[in-house]
């Protein structure tokens, strides 16, 4: 009986060891459009471009999610043209809960309009881009012509504080890992 305890003590141990040193977390982001405000229509005609704006300052993957809270209102995914007009009879994505969850499935370029009538008009719209995951080659530092590549331009990140409340990162077991670790837990308790 000891030797048994003793063989599935180590087991697991050396199962819980691979399972925390093999990369067990996917990070995806969830970004709240508008942060305090939510999906809302601009104040005024001079903030027509704020939900443009908020997006230009984030960075967004495939996974990662935006939250719309709002009410009396809806959220679209339209084509470019229907963004252009703020009209859509076929949107390609359509929630009025007050409470909208959208997932990037896949990179590209996205195109979010209210689906109340005036509310695009009056600037309750976005395109957000979407990054593809993948690590670039290097640029070689000097082209054919061996003139030296120009430098990278620098920007500032947005602040911490800013950030902290639009966007907050929300861990997930990773698929491969879950299962693993759930035979490996029943064969423990049950070997």
């Amino acid at each position: 009986m000891g030797n048994r305890f003793r063989s599935c003590s180590l087991l697991f141990s050396i199962s819980l060891i691979i399972i925390l040193c093999v990369p067990s977390r996917v990070n995806c982001t969830e970004f709240e459009v508008g942060g305090h405000n939510g999906w809302v229509v601009p104040k005024s005609r001079n903030n027509d471009q704020m939900y443009n704006q908020w997006a230009s300052q984030n960075k967004f993957k495939v996974d990662d999610t935006l939250r719309f809270k709002y009410s009396k209102d809806s959220v679209l995914v339209v084509s470019e043209e229907e963004y252009e007009s703020c009209r859509s009879t076929k949107p390609m994505f359509f929630s009025n809960n007050g409470d909208t969850v959208f997932k990037f499935e896949h990179p590209g370029v996205y195109y979010f309009i209210s689906g109340v009538s005036g509310h695009c008009d009056r600037g309750q719209k976005m395109i957000v881009k979407v990054l593809a995951e993948h690590n670039p080659k290097p640029e070689p530092l000097y082209s054919h012509s061996a003139a030296p590549a120009p430098a990278p331009a620098f920007t500032s990140a947005p602040s911490p504080s800013h950030h902290s409340r639009a966007a907050r990162s929300i861990p997930l077991l990773s698929i491969t890992n879950l299962p693993l670790f759930l035979i490996l837990l029943v064969f423990v308790l049950f070997a």
